[in-house]
């Protein structure tokens, strides 16, 4: 809660270890407050929470997170190597180790060539970069991402996309929040939309070819009778002149609708499935006059 207005109300979400997991939602459905309440920098006014099987409270626990927030400020006087040394350090790692992460981090997220120059002279993609970069130094167990492509080209959106499978494939948990859909429907696993603080919908993303599909069908001779009936198999259908488009949870109900049309004396000429993009279903859970 902030002041009289409630920020979170009745969360309850279940992340699996070793998945990226995407977490969507409009302008102030309250993502950013979570993924603070989760990293114990915001405490909630009830309820509970726990990161890796533990309260996300304990101190313990938090040397095992890693996190770019949204809004980072870096110390602009150091370079991007005394940054991560910094972080490093803060995270308890030996100066040894160091001596081998930071290059390696610096490679992956393709800034050893500006390892020596100062934060002041890099650009908003390149802070973006190092910021990633500082989240990984200590190699955490799970990661949360807040906007990690807001400032990117498509290569750096790229270069992240492949960070994150890295960190998927060494068996971490990436909780990932973007506005970006395109980047997290190739990205993650699984999401969850959350409106008004609360989880609305979930979707694993693995599953989309036989999840929700959309179809557009053109024909001659089809009916108001004859849509009305496809509410048997559709979640929605529309028919303007001689285009229909309509929805179905399933691929497997396609011969079902195609012979139905048919059957009723429609001419079809055109019958093309369409797998709903992410912002397709994102604007028919939330409502089309939600922003993102």
């Amino acid at each position: 809660m902030f002041g009289t207005k409630i920020a979170v109300s009745n969360l309850s979400l279940t992340v699996r270890r070793g998945e990226v997991f995407g977490f969507l939602g409009p302008n102030g459905a309250g993502k950013s407050t979570s993924i603070k309440m989760l990293l114990g920098l915001v405490k909630p006014s009830s309820g509970q929470a726990f990161v890796l099987g533990v309260p996300s409270d304990d101190i313990d626990v938090r040397a095992k997170i890693g996190f770019l927030p949204e809004d980072f400020r870096f110390y602009t006087w150091l370079t991007a190597s005394e940054l991560l040394k910094l972080h490093g350090r803060l995270c308890g790692m030996p100066a040894s180790l160091l001596r081998e992460r930071v290059p390696a981090l610096l490679d992956l997220v393709g800034l050893s060539p500006h390892r020596e120059k100062r934060l002041r002279d890099f650009s908003k993609g390149m802070l973006q970069r190092i910021g990633l970069a500082q989240a990984l130094i200590h190699e955490p167990e799970l990661i949360f991402l807040d906007e990690p492509t807001s400032g990117l080209d498509p290569m750096g959106r790229r270069l992240v996309r492949d960070v994150i499978r890295v960190q998927r494939d060494r068996g971490a948990t990436v909780f990932l929040n973007s506005h970006i859909l395109s980047e997290i429907e190739i990205t993650c696993d699984r999401v969850v939309f959350i409106k008004e603080g609360e989880v609305v919908a979930s979707r694993d993303l693995r599953a989309f070819p036989d999840a929700e599909v959309g179809v557009v069908a053109r024909a001659r001779n089809l009916s108001a009778q004859t849509v009305a009936g496809l509410s048997q198999w559709s979640t929605s259908a529309r028919l303007d002149g001689e285009r229909l488009t309509l929805t179905t949870h399933s691929t497997s109900v396609l011969p079902d609708i195609l012979r139905y049309l048919t059957a009723s004396g429609s001419d079809i000429f055109e019958f093309t499935p369409q797998r709903l993009s992410l912002e397709d279903l994102f604007l028919k859970i939330m409502g089309e006059d939600r922003g993102l």
